[in-house]
């Protein structure tokens, strides 16, 4: 990045003509197409049904910022960044990348200002009902969403089993999980645990294949139904990830005392999030933050507010475990 500060800045402003570009590749699946080795960008254009030119103008944009690798004659390479988006990387991206360049996304983005005056989530205020409800209604950006979790908890699951001991344990609910992912990827590199996966309904109707492709459908029960209300019970861990920080403090309280109810007395709580860092360090972490505001309407914590979250339901934070862009946050019932 150049030392400018004014080009530097202005990078930054233009930041969303990349988020842009990106989203129109992945739905492209342009990286797919690359994955067996260079094509040329007519090769891509009838491949992607796209006007050849403007394909080109658009990929040689990206791989000015090293998504994609352009060489000679308008042909176009993966890059280990443009690798991401293929649909079956190991860390994958493309998903994440269609969820916050859709309309709705973005256009709550563009109400931020209303939410920093005024404190109140954008995309309610914007649409009239939570960003929950709007995907359950349109089911085409619900499946896009569950989508983009299940690749983001592919690329966080190795980081947090390198991170986090779960041998001691032999039955693992995860609560709120998805599709099953970040389980699956815990019980393969455990054979001895069984796990429950918890979640909305009609989120884990395609938990079945993601664990049987994935060799542990025999070892995990699937169950819907609401954290807000209740969880399975009487098991001695309970993973969360990436739930906490899509609630308000009242919300996220309501929903640790139902599992505080359900573990017993030496049962551990496991919550996978991100930690603020002290003032002008790891900006990801704030500006996800951001997103909570104008999105869910959840909040970004430091470790002082889940270790308040964890007092006022019942719990004690013990450890925390550095784990690539996340953390595991450990608690115990008190």
């Amino acid at each position: 990045m150049t030392s400018d500060p004014r080009l530097t800045l202005l990078s930054l402003i233009n930041g969303f003509q990349i988020t842009q570009a990106i989203r129109v590749a992945s739905i492209l699946r342009v990286a797919d197409h690359l994955n067996d080795g260079t094509r040329s960008v007519g090769e891509l254009a009838g491949l992607t049904k796209s006007h050849p030119d403007t394909l080109y103008r658009l990929l040689r944009a990206l791989a000015a910022v090293g998504v994609f690798q352009e060489e000679e004659g308008r042909k176009f390479a993966l890059t280990p960044m443009g690798d991401c988006l293929r649909a079956d990387s190991a860390t994958p991206l493309g998903a994440w990348a269609e969820v916050v360049g859709s309309p709705y996304f973005w256009r709550a983005w563009g109400h931020l200002l209303h939410s920093v005056q005024t404190g109140e989530n954008a995309f309610k205020n914007l649409n009239g009902k939570d960003v929950w409800q709007f995907r359950a209604e349109h089911p085409e950006h619900g499946a896009t969403f569950d989508r983009a979790m299940t690749q983001l908890s592919r690329g966080s699951a190795e980081a947090v089993i390198r991170a986090y001991d779960f041998s001691a344990f032999l039955h693992i609910v995860d609560v709120g999980g998805g599709q099953g992912l970040m389980l699956a990827a815990i019980l393969r590199a455990h054979p001895h645990l069984r796990g429950t996966l918890f979640d909305q309904p009609d989120v884990v109707t395609a938990a079945t294949a993601v664990l049987a492709e994935r060799g542990v459908i025999d070892r995990c029960d699937i169950v819907g139904g609401s954290f807000f209300e209740t969880v399975p019970e009487g098991f001695d861990a309970y993973l969360m990830r990436a739930v906490i920080h899509d609630w308000e403090d009242d919300e996220a309280i309501a929903m640790l005392k139902v599992c505080r109810r359900a573990v017993g007395e030496t049962a551990k709580l496991l919550l996978i999030e991100r930690l603020v860092a002290p003032p002008n360090e790891m900006p990801a972490a704030k500006f996800s933050d951001l997103n909570m505001l104008v999105s869910p309407g959840g909040r970004e914590r430091t470790r002082e507010e889940f270790s308040d979250l964890f007092a006022k339901s019942g719990f004690e934070l013990t450890l925390v475990f550095p784990a690539g862009i996340h953390n595991v946050i450990e608690a115990r019932p008190r």
